[in-house]
């Protein structure tokens, strides 16, 4: 069994955000899996489930809002018996470039609050993550919280969904194969030549 996570806030004003890249990675997933979400109120979460390989894949969308969002993760993984190394995590990484994936087999949150919940929740640092890149460039004048819930342009969209889509390739990948394949594989890869800042 694994558990894949995808960080994000629920509500359509939040939908087109960076803050929201790791709901678009979990439903890249999602799609290409051919899995259906459903509302599981006792775990304040859209949940999927899918079959890969013979293997049981759980989908996972907190709807608490990001900061909470180890609330959901943290029950659900009890109640399957799942545990840390079973699970992967999407969020966004502001500090990293448009297009890239940082991808780790554990790390501290690093500032990402919906991290922190989870570390706080699960109870240890030892989960892969895959970090979407959002761009954020020095000269940025918005301050962090503007910018990560600001409405994405057309042409930032695009980028958004290029990288969701690639995430999305590196979970599927690191199903079959260890984390440090996987991080090989994927973390040198800029998903985009569009130079579009998120």
């Amino acid at each position: 069994m694994k558990v894949l996570v995808g960080l994000g806030n629920p509500g359509e004003q939040y939908a087109e955000t960076p803050h929201n890249l790791g709901f678009k990675a979990i439903d890249a997933v999602a799609s290409a899996l051919n899995a259906e979400w459903k509302l599981e109120k006792r775990f304040k979460a859209l949940v999927a489930k899918a079959t890969r390989k013979g293997e049981i894949l759980w989908l996972i969308k907190p709807q608490t809002y990001i900061n909470l969002s180890g609330e959901s993760v943290g029950p659900f993984l009890r109640y399957y018996g799942a545990t840390a190394k079973d699970l992967l995590v999407f969020s966004d990484d502001c500090d990293l470039p448009t297009g890239r994936l940082r991808i780790r087999p554990s790390g501290s949150a690093g500032g990402h609050n919906g991290l922190k919940s989870l570390i706080a929740h699960v109870g240890t640092e030892a989960f892969t993550r895959v970090r979407l890149g959002a761009g954020r460039s020095p000269e940025e004048r918005r301050g962090l919280i503007d910018f990560v819930l600001h409405r994405f342009s057309e042409a930032e969209a695009e980028v958004a969904n290029q990288t969701a889509a690639v995430a999305a390739e590196a979970a599927l990948f690191w199903l079959d194969h260890s984390v440090q394949e996987t991080q090989n594989r994927f973390n040198a890869v800029r998903t985009t030549n569009n130079q579009e800042k998120l």
